[in-house]
């Protein structure tokens, strides 16, 4: 393929759609095998998988993801971009290898900056024998962490085990139907792997202590399998990580190229699925944090003629979004009080036919609040 055949923002979109399971529901996978084409699902929160799950997958259900958090074979962890994300127990400690980079250098860049005194090698064993002994909050670490070095900001300390020791969030957290506070222990002892050696090994892919070890090349091959086509800024955006042009380079011969509409070059797995621009779309209530508006440099392949500032609010909230003909028409957000679940939609064009989102509507508060009186409304345009 030449690098001079080029995909309108339409074929990327429709692209982007098939590879994210929501161009038509998946029923093929399972949750585990969709968390996992996907490279994990962004999770600040606890439930946005949930709905993530729910827009991809033919007749998911809540339990389908609570068993596989409960029974360890998915977890939640800081990953990608230093973010929350759950992925699959398989690839929890190859990724947090390959992505460490990322959380060394924001912690350097904020809170190593403000300690002093603090061995970084000496902190990592403590905290990793702390939360081991029992799953602790980022308050409970943090002081327990100052007995040992005083004088410096507690929570400074639990957020350099954070960077140091790949940490996961344990149940009853995100667990659906439950509540609790987010208490840590290490990956390792969770789910009872060795810690993944340097992912820059020669060899790529391959398999110790029973997880598959990931080096750049074989990390830029999955993102294409879920998120592309793609530029190389798009898999740096993505990942966080910097310098990844040698690992694309790596695998041109293997890859096919385009060129978008503003002549950027893409890269892309020969046989990944690309649709005509004119394939229909089904409208998508998608969660929020969705990695689909978050996995990009360029985001017009998902936001076409529209403010994408919307979008992002300042404090770091990204609301579940409404996709008409494949691309982000406005919000959506659910609030439940006194047995009423109330979905409100805020769109930002004039769409005709509502009754489509309405249906879509409607079968979203079926999952989410199913013993609950519904309630749709839909908010004046901006």
């Amino acid at each position: 393929m030449s690098a001079s055949d080029v995909l309108t923002h339409r074929e990327l979109n429709r692209a982007l759609l098939a590879r994210q399971l929501l161009l038509e529901p998946d029923t093929g996978r399972d949750a585990l095998a969709a968390v996992e084409h996907l490279v994990g699902m962004q999770a600040q929160a606890p439930f946005p998988p949930y709905y993530g799950l729910w827009s991809r997958l033919d007749r998911f259900r809540p339990d389908d993801l609570a068993t596989l958090i409960s029974t360890r074979s998915v977890v939640r962890i800081a990953l990608m971009r230093g973010t929350i994300h759950l992925v699959s127990a398989r690839d929890c400690l190859p990724l947090r290898a390959i992505v460490q980079p990322v959380l060394d250098r924001a912690f350097r860049t904020n809170q190593y900056k403000r300690l002093t005194g603090v061995d970084l090698a000496e902190l990592a064993v403590r905290g990793r024998e702390l939360v081991d002994a029992e799953p602790m909050t980022f308050s409970e670490l943090g002081k327990a962490l100052a007995q040992r070095w005083p004088g410096n900001p507690p929570a400074d300390l639990a957020q350099g085990v954070r960077a140091l020791v790949p940490l996961v969030q344990v149940p009853p957290r995100a667990v659906w139907g439950q509540a609790g506070v987010p208490r840590h222990t290490s990956a390792e002892a969770w789910l009872g792997l060795p810690p993944v050696p340097d992912p820059a090994v020669p060899g790529g892919a391959g398999v110790l202590g029973g997880a598959a070890v990931l080096n750049h090349a074989a990390l830029v091959r999955r993102y294409l399998a879920a998120f592309g086509p793609a530029t190389v800024r798009d898999i740096q955006a993505w990942s966080g990580l910097t310098g990844l042009r040698a690992a694309v380079e790596e695998l041109r011969a293997m890859l096919v190229t385009f060129r978008d509409e503003a002549g950027a070059e893409l890269f892309d797995l020969p046989d990944a699925p690309r649709p005509a621009g004119g394939t229909p779309a089904p409208v998508r209530l998608v969660a929020e944090f969705d990695n689909l508006v978050l996995s990009h440099a360029d985001r017009t392949r998902i936001f076409a003629g529209v403010d994408m500032a919307r979008m992002y609010s300042i404090n770091g909230i990204v609301p579940g979004s409404v996709l008409v003909d494949g691309f982000v028409a406005g919000l959506w957000r659910i609030v439940t009080a006194r047995k009423t679940a109330t979905l409100t939609i805020e769109l930002w064009e004039d769409v005709t036919d509502r009754r489509t989102i309405t249906g879509e509507a409607e079968r979203l508060l079926a999952f989410a609040a199913p013993g609950a009186t519904h309630d749709i409304r839909f908010q004046p345009l901006w």
